[in-house]
């Protein structure tokens, strides 16, 4: 069982940037390739990143390619969302899942945190 716990959402103003975490309770985190979702409120959950098992590629949403950045270090257990030059539209609930391969497929991934919410004003 892997235990993912989210931090770093916030109020922030469009143009400006936030670091989201996701730490893993888990020693073998370096198995999963870990993503990204997004869910706004009345929309479905959608993929943002994906990155995987050594850090040697990397998968983004056409919306937030340029933008964000998935990266993770497998010594702290922990994967981050980089995310600059923030719009309203990236308003939503944050999530970081595990899973076994990079797919925007959230059906593939096993394993899900309780998100963090980041909230874009214009």
């Amino acid at each position: 069982q892997v235990q993912l716990a989210e931090s770093g959402g916030g109020l922030v103003q469009a143009g400006g940037s936030l670091r989201l975490s996701c730490a893993a309770s888990t020693r073998t985190f370096g198995w999963y390739v870990m993503g990204w979702f997004r869910q706004a409120p009345g929309k479905e959950r959608e993929f943002v990143a994906a990155i995987s098992r050594d850090d040697d590629r990397a998968l983004y949403a056409d919306s937030v390619k340029g933008r964000f950045t998935i990266s993770r270090d497998n010594a702290k257990n922990t994967a981050y969302l980089q995310m600059n030059s923030l719009k309203s539209e990236d308003t939503a609930v944050y999530y970081c899942a595990a899973g076994p391969r990079v797919t925007v497929d959230r059906g593939q991934y096993d394993y899900w945190g309780q998100g963090t919410q980041v909230t874009v004003s214009s």
